[in-house]
Parts: structure tokens; C-alpha cells; sequence
């Protein structure tokens, strides 16, 4: 092999692993709200990046963190009820309560719900679940009315981490 085939070869393994090591480049999470029809829950499911959650609760407490650990899920958990903010038509904030946590190597999913609350109640939504740690992180919110044919969908990001709904 000559040398500039060695160099060649060099500079493409370079970029390969210095892309690999950057791992993913975009940071979000993703909220489902809907209406359950049978129960009259508003149920509220919420997906992240598990390693991006990790991360945040490393660097907010200097430590590692395990998920499937109740105290470390009730750190999370607290985090997540601050950052997460469901307001009624008078400011007040409505009570969500958590039902649980699903967590796999790619996901952390988290399960909420509102006891006999319909979508049309709920007037300000803040989002800003990770924003507070990563600059670049977008958190969408798909909002399932019953009536309609498509959900309506809301972005939050640092900058805009509350919503009115119309």
C-alpha cells in the first residue's frame, strides 16, 4: 500500500469514528395526549432518548443513575412534574398524576394521566423536559381530540417552552 492510500484510508476511518463517536446529533422527545373515551382520563405518554435522560440526571446530581431503582425513578419523576405543566383556563395547574415508567436501552417512556379531565379544559401546556440541559433539544407534543381528524401538534423547545391552546 502507498502512502497515499494509507493516508486515504486513514482519513476516512477518522471521519467514520469521529461521526460514530458524536453519536445521535439531534435530541428530542415526543408527548401523546389524548382523551380516553371509556375511562375519561386524559392519558399522557411521553418518550425520550434514554441516554440523553441519563446524562441530564449525571450532571444535575453527579452521580450515575438507574432507572429501574425506585429512589432514582423518584428523583426523575420530580424532575419531570416541574418541567411538565398542564395549566386550566384560569392559570391554575391541573393535577397529573404519574402512573409509570417503561424504560429499554433506546427509550425512557413515561405514563401519565388526568382523572376525569377532557382536552378541551386543558388551556396552557409548558414543555421543557431536557431544554433546561440540552440547547438543542425539541420536545413535540401530538394532542388527540376526540372530534378531529388529524392530532394538533405543538413544538417547544428552549426558547418557547409553553403553549396556549387556541
Amino acid at each position: 500500500m502507498n502512502l497515499h492510500s494509507l493516508k486515504t484510508a486513514l482519513c476516512a476511518a477518522l471521519i467514520f469514528f469521529s461521526e460514530a463517536a458524536h453519536g445521535h446529533r439531534f435530541h428530542a422527545g415526543i408527548t401523546d395526549i389524548s382523551m380516553n373515551a371509556r375511562t375519561g382520563n386524559t392519558e399522557i405518554v411521553h418518550t425520550y432518548m434514554s441516554h440523553d435522560v441519563e446524562a441530564l440526571l449525571e450532571n444535575l446530581y453527579q452521580r450515575q443513575f438507574d432507572l429501574s431503582d425506585s429512589d432514582d425513578i423518584a428523583v426523575f419523576r420530580n424532575y419531570l412534574e416541574k418541567q411538565f405543566q398542564l395549566k386550566n383556563a384560569q392559570g391554575e395547574n391541573l393535577k397529573v398524576q404519574w402512573v409509570g415508567l417503561k424504560i429499554d436501552p433506546d427509550n425512557v417512556t413515561v405514563f401519565q394521566e388526568i382523572v376525569k379531565t377532557n382536552l378541551p379544559e386543558i388551556a396552557v401546556i409548558k414543555q421543557a423536559t431536557l431544554t433546561d440541559f440540552l440547547a438543542d433539544q425539541v420536545n413535540t407534543i401530538n394532542i388527540n381530540h376526540s372530534n378531529a381528524t388529524r392530532p394538533q401538534t405543538l413544538q417547544f423547545s428552549r426558547q418557547q417552552s409553553e403553549h396556549t391552546l387556541q
